[in-house]
């Protein structure tokens, strides 16, 4: 099952953020890892993931190196970066604000 296309916009920094607070990471890995955790429900595709990436990189939100994947494979590898880690808490709290403003009218409506 793959992500409604409308949902991920607002919310792939942030799951990108939360994914790189633990461990650096290259950008399949990154798309793996969120797979795993959701439990197969939030699948990312290349399209979406590389250019929150790199908009990540502007931002200031991520640094990026390269570096041999375990498969013996040049690749990118992204760290999350101070800056980073107070986004990725910033947006935490709104995102958490969101879903409980909904939840409060799924729950009234």
């Amino acid at each position: 099952m793959a992500v409604p296309p409308d949902l991920l916009p607002g919310t792939l920094d942030l799951l990108v953020l939360r994914i790189l607070a633990s461990d650096a990471m290259h950008g399949y890995g990154i798309a793996q890892r969120l797979r795993a955790v959701s439990k197969d429900v939030l699948q990312v595709g290349e399209s979406s993931l590389y250019p929150a990436l790199q908009r990540l990189l502007l931002d200031g939100y991520v640094d990026a190196e390269w570096s041999t994947s375990e498969n013996n494979r040049r690749a990118r590898y992204y760290t999350i970066t101070k800056a980073g880690r107070r986004q990725l808490a910033a947006e935490r709290r709104e995102f958490e604000d969101l879903v409980n403003a909904i939840r409060l009218v799924l729950r009234d409506a």
